[in-house]
């Protein structure tokens, strides 16, 4: 019961400022809880991304092709959209006008599901995807999205919104041949795109030049672990996912690559996927776990890059 009760606390303060007098104290940094039941999603559990509201998105509620929400003060998840037939969602970022974006890798699309709707719609399909894992958005509501050929290789497309309210894609160029691309995120100032490669577990940045990426500059590579999933705060420091060790790792990017860890933080769950920023003031980061297949929740410093650009949020 003592459990549940904190449990209780700490999902009041996560999301409501408006009842942080009745829970006992503001969670300590960067300490882990885990915020849904255990076995909601499937291994496939990834997203994650917060509206403007608050609401929590993570795609593969109880079974492939669903995304499931946990609005704010909740502690079960929801379900919010299915998605077409034969459609499996990964990543899901939203613009600053409020659209859902999700890369679905099984048809080789990017989807939209427009505010106040929970219907998906094709965006951007292209048959020379290999199969569109995660997603970044510029504030111009420009799309970012990694495409790895899993297990060696990858690279990056470019999306922009055409006139007719569709995308249109292109393949951006790189001077170097690219590992598994795989996370990805934008620097605060739009200028600079980071991502990070399975396979070699490094974390790449890339100056943006239209559909070019150019001045690759190596951030971090680890000794040991795939990477995933990866996030910037409004400091630029980038947040990564280290499936099998278990960890957050946080990189300051205008370091050596020896001296760009800040710190790791350990989670509950030993396999996580992907993460994003929410709460109030946008320090909440939230964590897909493949392991018990549920979400767990730490605070951070900084709130993140995305809840910033949220006009109704207040960081």
């Amino acid at each position: 019961m003592a459990a549940k009760l904190a449990q209780m606390r700490v999902l009041a303060w996560l999301f409501c400022g408006s009842v942080v007098s009745v829970a006992a104290a503001e969670p300590a940094l960067f300490e882990s809880q885990q915020l849904t039941p255990a076995g909601e999603y499937t291994r496939g559990i990834e997203g994650p991304a917060v509206d403007a509201d608050g609401a929590l998105y993570v795609v593969n509620l109880q079974r492939p092709g669903t995304i499931g929400k946990v609005t704010p003060g909740a502690a079960r998840s929801e379900l919010f959209a299915t998605l077409p037939e034969g459609s499996i969602g990964n990543g899901i970022r939203f613009d600053r006008e409020g659209r859902m974006f999700v890369a679905d890798y099984k048809q080789h699309n990017i989807l939209v599901i427009e505010p106040g709707r929970s219907v998906a719609q094709v965006y951007f399909h292209s048959d020379q995807f290999h199969q569109p894992n995660d997603l970044a958005v510029a504030r111009d509501g420009t799309l970012f999205a990694s495409d790895p050929a899993f297990p060696h290789s990858g690279r990056i497309w470019r999306i922009v919104r055409q006139p007719d309210g569709q995308g249109r894609g292109e393949l951006m160029s790189s001077e170097r041949s690219m590992g598994a691309t795989n996370g990805i995120d934008l620097s605060p100032d739009d200028t600079t795109l980071y991502v990070s490669e399975s396979d070699t577990r490094e974390v790449w940045a890339y100056r943006l030049d239209g559909a070019k990426l150019t001045s690759a500059r190596l951030v971090k590579k680890f000794d040991a672990f795939e990477l995933d999933g990866l996030r910037t705060d409004r400091q630029g420091r980038i947040f990564v996912a280290r499936p099998l060790a278990g960890k957050i790792a946080i990189l300051a990017p205008d370091r050596t690559p020896d001296t760009s860890l800040v710190r790791e933080v350990m989670l509950q769950g030993k396999v996580p996927t992907n993460l994003t920023f929410g709460g109030p003031d946008g320090r909440t980061v939230f964590v897909t776990q493949r392991e018990g297949r549920f979400v767990e929740t730490f605070r951070a410093e900084s709130p993140g890059r995305e809840p910033c650009l949220q006009a109704r949020n207040r960081c």
